[in-house]
This record gives C-alpha cells, sequence and structure tokens, in this order.
C-alpha cells in the first residue's frame, strides 16, 4: 500500500499530466491490490486507500470530461469502479467510529504527506 501511496503523491504533485496508459496501468494496478487484500487492511491502510482511490476517481472522472469518446468512456468506467471502492473504505472508517468531519480534516493532511515522503 505504501507504494501505491507514494505514487499517487508523485502524480499530484507532478507538472505535467500522465498518458492514458500510465494512468490506466496505475488504476490496474491499484484495483489488483484492493481486491486481493482490501480484508486485510490495517486502519491506516484503510485511509491511504481512500485517499488513492479518491485521487484517482477526481482524475478519471476530470480526464473523462476532456477526453475523446473511446477514452472518454473508459474514464467514466473507471470512476465508477474507484466510486464503489472509495465508498467501501469510507464505510470502513465510519464504522471505526470517524465521522464526515475526521475524514475532511485527514484528507487534508495526507495532501501534505508529499513532502514527508519526499524525505
Amino acid at each position: 500500500m505504501q507504494e501505491l501511496y507514494v505514487k499517487i503523491h508523485e502524480y499530484l504533485n507532478m507538472d505535467e499530466e500522465i498518458s492514458f496508459e500510465e494512468f490506466d496501468q496505475y488504476y490496474k494496478t491499484v484495483i489488483k491490490y484492493f481486491s486481493e487484500d482490501s480484508d486485510n487492511l490495517a486502519e491506516e491502510d484503510i485511509w491511504k486507500g481512500l485517499f488513492i482511490i479518491e485521487n484517482l476517481m477526481s482524475n478519471a472522472e476530470s480526464r473523462g470530461k476532456e477526453a475523446k469518446a473511446a477514452k472518454q468512456k473508459k474514464y467514466k468506467k473507471m470512476a465508477e469502479r474507484s466510486s464503489l471502492w472509495a465508498q467501501n473504505f469510507a464505510a470502513r472508517l465510519y464504522k471505526l467510529g470517524y465521522t464526515e468531519d475526521q475524514l475532511n480534516e485527514r484528507f487534508e493532511t495526507m495532501f501534505q504527506d508529499y513532502e514527508k515522503l519526499k524525505a
């Protein structure tokens, strides 16, 4: 999970946009990892998973608005599937007692992790 978390931060802090192929490959790697390991995630990894998938979902949605028809459909599917994972992870955090405000606050601090990860 840590490797995926570091990678999403790298992507979020790039000046240029990555190619569809690289985006697609990262997305598939994330989904495969979640499909195989999501039942065994520790609380910290659930947070990281939510951060990763929320950012993938958001990026897929915005890319889909600008893409041509064939890729637009692929981005839409990525966003929809990402949304299901985001709901899964958020529900698990709510079950652990976190509130919507706590999720939002934690997300804000997670965006700042890039500086720590670079060090």
